[in-house]
Formats: structure tokens, sequence, C-alpha cells
């Protein structure tokens, strides 16, 4: 006779909840198909060894289950580095971050600093000019800023129209936002390779998107063909905002 306790019921519960967590965070980076493949083998192992008790195929299944999961880390490396991200930025753990951290608490921006940055995305959206604002959340960004040029001052509209005006030397890359400052800019973000990117979102898009599949920031775009301010966070596209939704956008979010 099968016994089924509370222990079954909990640990029925918590795959689950796993592999409907796997689910969302593969279909937010294009990689569904591999998700039903690695389900779909899952299930046929299963049934070989523990119902139909197939000795030869289950060993079978069983050794390529074992070199598969070293394949699987290395084909879904960035999928599993934003799973622990996310997890490690997790407001719930945050305070372990805190605990173990040397550092002192980073300042969180205020509501005048969003408005300097709305204000400028709508300026650089009226008129064209092409923008991507990155801004630290619980995941340090050190080594994207290093990969620019370090400003370290204070977020003001003029300053950021003037980076990515178009003459500027500073205009080709990202913005990185830290600690309500400006950290830097010219700075080279990872290139998210999802097949679900709109055709019509081009190279910036696309940066703006990996480095919110790699890390909990914020990235803010500014189209330099059509003008349309976008969000990517959590590893997702926003609808085009107008600036007073953008606003509100920014200031839930941070």
């Amino acid at each position: 006779m099968i016994e089924f306790g509370l222990k079954d019921a909990v640990d029925i519960v918590l795959v689950a909840c796993m592999l409907y967590y796997l689910f969302r965070l593969m279909r937010s980076s294009g990689t569904l198909n591999a998700f039903y493949g690695v389900l779909s083998f899952t299930v046929v192992w299963i049934l070989v060894v523990q119902v139909f008790e197939m000795k030869l195929l289950g060993n079978i299944l069983t050794r390529l289950i074992s070199v598969g999961l070293l394949g699987l880390i290395v084909v879904f490396q960035d999928e599993i580095r934003r799973f622990i991200l996310t997890l490690g930025s997790n407001n719930r753990f945050s305070y372990l971050y805190r605990f173990f951290s040397r550092k002192v608490a980073k300042k969180k921006i205020e509501n005048p600093s969003v408005m300097r940055i709305v204000r400028a995305c709508d300026y650089m959206s009226k008129q064209k000019v092409g923008a991507l604002i990155i801004i630290e959340r619980a995941v340090v960004l050190d080594d994207i800023a290093k990969t620019g040029e370090l400003i370290d001052a204070a977020i003001n509209t003029q300053l950021i129209k003037n980076i990515f005006f178009k003459n500027s030397p500073l205009h080709d890359g990202a913005m990185v936002i830290s600690g309500g400052r400006i950290k830097a800019a010219a700075c080279i973000l990872p290139v998210s390779h999802s097949v679900n990117i709109p055709k019509e979102f081009g190279l910036r898009h696309r940066a703006a998107l990996g480095i919110a599949q790699q890390s909990d920031a914020v990235s803010v775009i500014v189209s330099e063909e059509t003008g349309r301010i976008t969000v990517a966070a959590q590893g997702q596209f926003s609808q085009p905002l107008t600036p007073q939704e953008l606003e509100g956008q920014l200031a839930e979010i941070l």
C-alpha cells in the first residue's frame, strides 16, 4: 500500500514551483523549446527506470543524464546566473547581503533624481537622440562601469543630454547610474540573443535586455529611429512609455 503524507505533498508542491519558475525563466529568455525537451526526456527516464524497470535502457539514460547535466550547465549558464542573481537580490534575502558585505549601504535614487532622468529622456525622445541608461540596484555593476569612462557626477538633466548628444564621444554606449550618481558612460553591455526581441529593436535594445537578464538592473532606452522610450527590467521589455509613465514605473521599481 502506497503511503502519502505531508512530506510527500510538500515535495510535490516544491517541485511544481521549481518547474513553474524554470518555465517562466526560459520563456523570457527564448529557450522554452529546450525546456520542453529536457522535461520530456526526464519524463521518459522516470517511466523507464521507475515504472517499467527496464534495466539496460535505464542505465543508458541514467548515464546520458549524468553527462548531459554538465552540457546543460554550459548551455544555460546565462539562465542559471540570472536565477542566482535574482534569488540573491530578492528583498527576503537582502539582509544576508547586508550582513556579510563590508560595504556601506548604497544611497537609493530619490524622486528628484528620477525626475531629472525622465526630463532628459523626454527631451531626447522628442529630438530622436538614442540613449541607454542603466540603473544599478542590488547587483553591483562595477565590471560594466569599468568598460567605459568613469564620471562619478551627480544626476543632472543637462549632463545626461550632453553625454548622449550625437557628436559627443561618450554617446555610443551605456550610462551606468549607481548609488544615486552617474558612475560611468560609454559602457559596453552583454547582448541578449533572445529570439523574442521585436525585429524593430536594434543593438541598443538587445544590450539593454542583456544586462536586465543577467542582473536586476533597470535599463531605460530611447530609440534613435522612433524616439520611443522603453524600459527593460527582470528580463522583459515594457511597452513604449510616455514621460509620465516612465516616471511612475521608475518610482515603483526603484
